[in-house]
């Protein structure tokens, strides 16, 4: 049986979420990261453990001594990313390379600008207009 839209509205969920988790050799660099992209406060930031606080969710990143950077391509092996909506795409694409992002090559795509952030974990930037 499948799922309807209709359906899931009328189902009580079993959670919901609270935060996602990066991992990451360093903390520091990547809170740092994430909070200029997006805005958000660094609630709390250790060596071990930082996390930021988003209107509606968290973004928490721990440490892991032995953390290796996602490659890229990635051949499949990537099991999320975050897809980012803005305004221009290359003023976006700039500033986050500024702020110690890395834009991949090859790209995949026209409409939108795979990068990656400081510990390796890949990143789309999107037009805003195309999420209404």
């Amino acid at each position: 049986m499948t799922q309807t839209a209709a359906s899931t509205t009328e189902t009580v969920p079993v959670a919901r979420l609270a935060m996602i988790t990066l991992d990451a050799s360093e903390t520091e660099p990547i809170a740092r990261f994430w909070s200029a992209v997006l805005g958000w406060p660094i609630l709390a930031l250790t060596p071990e453990y930082a996390m930021l606080q988003g209107p509606s969710h968290a973004l928490g990143i721990g440490m892991i001594p032995d953390h290796q950077r996602p490659a890229w391509p990635d051949d499949g092996r990537k099991q999320f990313h975050f897809d980012l909506a803005v305004d221009d795409l290359e003023d976006a694409a700039a500033r986050c390379v500024e702020l110690g992002a890395e834009r991949v090559d090859p790209q995949p795509g026209e409409t939108w600008i795979v990068l990656r952030d400081p510990a390796g974990h890949a990143f789309c930037l999107t037009d805003a207009a195309a999420w209404g």
